[in-house]
């Protein structure tokens, strides 16, 4: 047996243990009481958790937490398909089966006789196969609400708002210049202030969504990533308050308001000093 037909055998082993152990957990008979408790629904937060920890794992190009997040993001595939097919939904096997077919679809050019010579016309004959795919010409995939549609549907907020604000610039949607942006911010921010004086909570999260748009904008008109700069952010709390809780001699909670901003200044003096 050569080489490759012992890895691929080995795969296959690994795969087909986690699929039984997978299927030990959702048993009625001494299975784990989380696990049966859990349906496609509840498991949607665990999805989006794993994909994060696995571009969180690749950023970091630690190759075993790569490994190891990749094997947490496989169980919530594997663990979606075992509840599917105990409703007699769909399986794994077809899961796997269906992306198979997607993949030699798609790709023409490799197996079958079309020729194709860059990497752009893989990708616009990639879009016509999707189309003809889900019953639509490629001028109505195209059209900018369908595909406005697809971003706010299944990226994440703030991704999908730098998605569209690129799209909708690109096709004519965009203030002349900087000061244009800058006075829809504070047009903005007006409104948002002036709907927090009111009952209304649906309005309120309306101009806040607005408000939220237009710094997306502003971070696009100055070449800048919001969800980077969140991200970051949201390291340099977590950096600071490590750092407070250090200091502390007791917990956080038994400070005034003014120790604890002596603490944050003091946290955020030493990680400037490095």
């Amino acid at each position: 047996m050569s080489s490759q037909s012992t890895t691929y055998n080995s795969v296959l082993s690994a795969l087909q243990n986690l699929i039984e152990v997978v299927a030990q957990l959702r048993s009625p008979d001494g299975g784990c009481p989380w696990d049966l408790a859990q349906t496609p629904q509840t498991l949607i937060p665990y999805v989006i958790e794993e994909a994060y920890e696995v571009v969180d794992a690749i950023s970091s190009q630690n190759q075993s937490a790569i490994a190891e997040e990749l094997g947490d993001l496989l169980l919530q595939v594997v663990l979606q398909a075992q509840i599917a097919s105990e409703y007699g939904h769909f399986s794994l096997e077809e899961v796997a089966q269906t992306i198979t077919n997607k993949l030699i679809r798609r790709h023409p050019h490799v197996f079958g006789d079309l020729e194709v010579n860059t990497a752009e016309e893989v990708r616009k004959n990639w879009e016509q196969i999707k189309a003809e795919e889900k019953g639509e010409t490629l001028a109505e995939r195209n059209l900018l609400s369908r595909k406005f549609d697809r971003y706010a549907r299944t990226l994440p907020p703030i991704m999908a708002g730098m998605k569209i604000s690129k799209k909708a610039a690109a096709a004519g949607f965009e203030w002349e210049n900087a000061a244009g942006v800058w006075t829809k911010f504070e047009e903005e921010l007006a409104e948002f202030r002036e709907a927090l004086h009111t009952e209304d909570r649906e309005h309120q999260q309306a101009e806040l969504g607005d408000l939220l748009f237009t710094i997306i904008n502003i971070a696009r008109w100055y070449d800048l990533d919001p969800s980077a700069a969140l991200q970051g952010t949201n390291k340099r709390f977590i950096q600071r308050l490590a750092l407070m809780e250090k200091y502390a001699e007791r917990p956080l909670t038994d400070y005034k308001i003014t120790e604890l901003e002596a603490l944050w200044q003091q946290a955020k003096t030493r990680l400037a000093d490095g």
